[in-house]
């Protein structure tokens, strides 16, 4: 119980756990730990991320026939889906039948 509680008679309003008005949850010293941990981990991350592996020279377009071979691979794939393009004359094209020739 809280002492505050108990000597003022107040109460935390609705949940006890949520809300703007809640009950603080205690640090334990494990979620210090994990909370190190985390923060080693993301310092490592940052480390290895500092020093890339290419450099800018040599990162620049390396890598541009493979992402233009890919790229119309997916044009390729997204035409195969649509149906062949229609022309009306060719939807029409059966009432010319009746159709004369002028002279």
């Amino acid at each position: 119980m809280f002492l505050t509680t108990v000597l003022f008679r107040k109460r935390i309003p609705g949940q006890q756990w949520i809300g703007k008005y809640r009950r603080p949850r205690v640090v334990t010293l494990a979620m210090k730990q994990a909370m190190i941990r985390r923060l080693e981990i993301e310092a490592e991350n940052e480390y290895w991320l500092s020093r890339p592996y290419l450099t800018r020279e040599q990162e620049y377009k390396h890598n541009t026939e493979e992402r233009r071979a890919r790229w119309e691979a997916f044009k390729s794939q997204m035409r195969a889906r649509l149906p062949e393009h229609r022309y009306i004359s060719d939807d029409l094209n059966h009432l010319n039948v009746t159709r004369k020739w002028t002279t």
